[in-house]
């Protein structure tokens, strides 16, 4: 069987097979992070600071800085840098942008900061994306064509009115409107949210990657109230300083729960300060309020942001098996591992061209449903599972997220961790 994160067939075993698996990581890494810079405006709009084994350290936004608002004229003094003022940030206090003169590289003069004032006065504008990890997809594939007499996988729950009462936001790549009424997708009847612009001849990387996330809550809690954000339409991916207002705005309209399909790695593995800033001012004050954070896919321990936060409810994924996903990430800051491989679910009618090694070019067809996998899948089906136990014993979605990890963990598995199954 293939692997759909490298291309290499389980019988392949041995040095020489591990090697060419790294190498075709690599290139897919390239051509992931190559994609991502383009979509977002070019290298002056976004950029990458590899590691020592070629993967991903961060990306980041070129030009800017975070700082809190008590140190930022600290930082612009060092940095000869001005503030950026957004009408739409109002709300989040707490949080200055800098610009830096475009003759100043971001990450070295961040040594600087680090040295004069203290480590984490000044952070990059990290950017945030559901598209490339380390070596891996957020997704950990392609959407790959379903197969003959496709249904959803995991299958709807049984209980029809689990989510009754619920509100989720999914704050992703945008909703696919057609979903809603397409006779291959029934259960998203209902899910409203920003339109996603898709080119049905010839579907963009990520697209319809909100609407499927939709879905899989969708399949846990039949009766949700769910509206898509379309806060990542730039190939996935979004500055974290523009991410933090944006999430302000979808709290809002009050969500029960917030599904984020989307994180990233960071400059030093500091946390990332818009989010501090934001659980802060913001969502602690949202009582009841559960931000659910996809893990990652790099499949490795290294903390992934907002997930790592100890106030987010962070997913990995797990293979049909039970067993950890391979490109999951994992470590104790992981809360729980739920289903990541291979689902089925909503997705855009239409032609896709595949971009990722070994498949580049590669025609697909799909019809109202693909198959997925990633950590991004893993998260709904969490969110859905908080929704329908808030249903069921009329409590909050900090309760219910609180007592499902109190299971998983009782479920736990050796070499795992805690884990959830889809309702059935």
């Amino acid at each position: 069987m293939e692997n759909p994160s490298t291309g290499a067939t389980g019988a392949e075993s041995g040095p020489e097979a591990d090697e060419k698996r790294d190498r075709l990581r690599q290139e897919i890494l390239r051509e992931q992070v190559a994609y991502l810079i383009k979509a977002m405006g070019g290298p002056d709009k976004a950029a990458v600071v590899w590691n020592d084994i070629g993967g991903i350290d961060y990306l980041y936004r070129p030009g800017f800085v975070l700082a809190r608002d008590e140190h930022w004229r600290d930082v612009a003094e060092l940095l000869g840098a001005e503030r950026v003022v957004d009408e739409r940030a109002q709300n989040q206090r707490g949080l200055t942008v800098l610009r830096v003169p475009v003759d100043r590289l971001t990450p070295e003069h961040l040594l600087v900061v680090d040295r004069e004032l203290g480590v984490g006065k000044a952070t990059p504008d990290h950017i945030m994306y559901v598209t490339p990890n380390p070596g891996y997809a957020c997704p950990a594939t392609e959407p790959e064509e379903p197969g003959a007499a496709p249904a959803p996988y995991p299958p709807i729950s049984s209980d029809t009115g689990a989510g009754t009462g619920v509100f989720v936001s999914v704050v992703d790549t945008g909703w696919w409107p057609a979903a809603a009424t397409d006779p291959a997708t029934p259960w998203l009847a209902g899910v409203t949210g920003d339109p996603e612009t898709i080119d049905l001849n010839h579907i963009h990387p990520y697209a319809g990657h909100g609407t499927f996330i939709a879905g899989v809550v969708r399949n846990q809690a039949p009766a949700a109230e769910i509206r898509v954000e379309g806060f990542l339409p730039l190939g996935g991916a979004a500055y974290e300083s523009e991410m933090v207002i944006q999430l302000g705005e979808a709290l809002e309209l009050s969500p029960d729960i917030i599904s984020l399909s989307a994180g990233c790695p960071t400059r030093g593995e500091l946390p990332l300060l818009s989010f501090e800033v934001f659980w802060e001012q913001r969502l602690r004050h949202q009582k009841g309020t559960v931000l659910v954070a996809a893990a990652g896919n790099d499949s490795h321990r290294r903390p992934f942001w907002p997930a790592a936060f100890p106030w987010s409810v962070s997913v990995g994924a797990l293979d049909a098996d039970g067993a950890r996903a391979d490109y999951s990430n994992f470590g104790s800051w992981v809360d729980v591992y739920a289903l990541g491989t291979d689902l089925v679910n909503a997705y855009p009618t239409g032609t896709f061209f595949c971009h990722q090694s070994p498949n580049v070019d590669d025609e697909r067809h799909f019809t109202g449903l693909a198959k997925w996998s990633g950590t991004s899948f893993s998260t709904p089906l969490v969110s859905g599972l908080i929704a329908a136990r808030m249903s069921h014993h009329g409590i909050s979605a900090r309760l219910a997220a609180d007592e499902l990890l109190a299971e998983a963990a009782i479920a736990g598995r050796r070499g795992v961790g805690p884990v959830l199954q889809p309702n059935n």
